[in-house]
């Protein structure tokens, strides 16, 4: 994925900061919160959440909170949904097309909590 062609399309001034973040939330495949990615950065916290804030206005990055209240940031690649176990606190992305119909609604992220395989296997 090319960033410099991300930006540009988003007509977003592509900074250094922005490089590098975009860089790591490129090659991850997961999403990741600040806490996975601060030690990788060098950054103050309040320029990451600046220019998330900036990304997430433009459309690049989609993001959504989970079990531990921390934000999970991750590319646009495709949209998709997310798995939270309730027990693990594992985050899977999910690329089945989940049908909801909400008539007079957009529905742009879904998260689903419940119990993942492994913790079910092993609480039985």
């Amino acid at each position: 994925m090319n960033i410099e062609k991300l930006t540009t399309d988003k007509n977003i001034k592509l900074t250094t900061a922005r490089k590098v973040i975009l860089e790591i939330l490129v090659n991850s495949d997961k999403p990741l919160s600040y806490e996975d990615i601060k030690n990788e950065l060098s950054m103050d916290k309040a320029t990451f959440y600046r220019n998330i804030t900036k990304f997430e206005e433009e459309d690049l990055i989609d993001s959504f909170e989970s079990n531990d209240k921390k934000r999970y940031f991750e590319i646009q690649k495709t949209k998709h949904s997310h798995f939270i176990c309730t027990i693990c606190s594992k985050i899977e992305c999910i690329h089945k097309k989940l049908d909801l119909n909400l008539t007079d609604y957009q529905v742009n992220n879904i998260v689903i909590k419940g119990i993942c395989p492994n913790c079910l296997k092993n609480k039985g």
